[in-house]
């Protein structure tokens, strides 16, 4: 990255110095009136030793550093996200900081992701695939480090902004998709029931389904937990039904890779014995045979929305909206055909 500055003290620092807590810190910059005159002055004086800035009285320069904190850094979706966030943050001067959401198991002294954050005296924060606790936000509110969430788990406070994409629409075209040609025992392999993405997905297949004139058997819909062995079990079920399905919608390539695993198990070839159609278009999606039909979503352009948001946020810009939607795409290759 370029752009030069003084490193800025972290506020793990001023609160060593002054003797006190990160938080009495954070409440005494964001100036709330429950800390002592007495305590007040000790963080002052830390501060001004520290030669420490305070956020608000001008832009927060370039150089500055933010983190991406990621629910794990395991396979292509975290990858492609880091990636466009990377190329975001080069272009506005900016530092990452990459790292995991460990949450502190009670007592055991260990800092969890927002101590680390507000220890490093980052800027900004974005979380991919965390689902932030309330205490957690306002311990960052505190602190005055505003948060973008990517792919939220559930409906953010109104006050966090969060990057998503348009997944009830991603999820009509895939099933509009298989019902084209022909296919009408559709099944649906998705995330956790309680996931916010999961919940629109079943929703834009299910509307997909009632367009065509057609119910949905509960058999045919099954959760897994993204990653290709739950793709493998839920559809190695499905293909055990008295009456399988001709076609699978399954939200996650992971699981559809695992899923082409079930249908060999099963000596079914895809796509002539049963359809596939993935979600995401991960590099995978390209490399499996046959290559797998899937709805794009735009991981790179995530992660730099993401980027450009916080940006904005650090410099006081008003953000039109609190609920950003990328589109969706379709990508149709060779694991889908017409019913034969």
């Amino acid at each position: 990255m370029t752009g030069t500055s003084t490193r800025r003290p972290t506020l793990a620092q001023i609160a060593e110095t002054a003797g006190v807590s990160i938080s009495t810190v954070s409440k005494v910059l964001n100036g709330r009136d429950d800390v002592s005159r007495d305590t007040r002055a000790k963080v002052d004086s830390a501060l001004r030793r520290h030669r420490y800035v305070r956020r608000g009285t001008a832009l927060v320069p370039e150089g500055r550093t933010v983190d991406l904190v990621l629910s794990g850094l395991d396979g292509s979706w975290p990858a492609s996200v880091a990636s466009g966030m990377e190329a975001a943050a080069y272009e506005a001067k900016v530092h990452v900081v990459i790292s995991v959401a460990r949450t502190a198991s009670s007592g055991d002294g260990r800092p969890d992701w927002v101590d680390r954050v507000l220890e490093r005296g980052t800027a900004g924060v974005v979380l991919g695939l965390v689902e932030p606790a309330p205490g957690q936000l306002a311990r960052l509110r505190e602190a005055g480090v505003p948060c973008v969430v990517i792919d939220p788990l559930s409906d953010p406070p109104p006050d966090v902004v969060s990057v998503g994409t348009t997944n009830w629409a991603g999820a009509y075209e895939a099933t509009t998709h298989l019902l084209e040609r022909g296919h009408r025992r559709i099944a649906l392999v998705t995330g956790p029931s309680d996931h916010l993405y999961a919940r629109a997905r079943i929703a834009g297949y299910h509307s997909a389904m009632a367009a065509a004139g057609l119910g949905v058997p509960p058999e045919l819909i099954r959760h897994g937990t993204y990653d290709r062995a739950s793709g493998t079990e839920q559809v190695r079920a499905l293909l055990q039904l008295s009456e399988p399905p001709t076609a699978l919608f399954i939200c996650s390539d992971h699981m559809a890779i695992g899923g082409y695993e079930a249908a060999a198990g099963a000596g079914l070839r895809v796509p002539a014995d049963v359809s596939v159609v993935g979600f995401d278009d991960l590099p995978e999606a390209r490399w499996v045979s046959p290559a797998l039909t899937t709805v794009r979503q735009p991981l790179k352009e995530m992660g730099g929305s993401a980027l450009r948001t916080l940006v904005r946020l650090l410099n006081g810009e008003d953000i039109e909206s609190p609920r950003i939607e990328l589109a969706t795409t379709l990508v149709v290759r060779d694991s889908t055909a017409p019913l034969g």
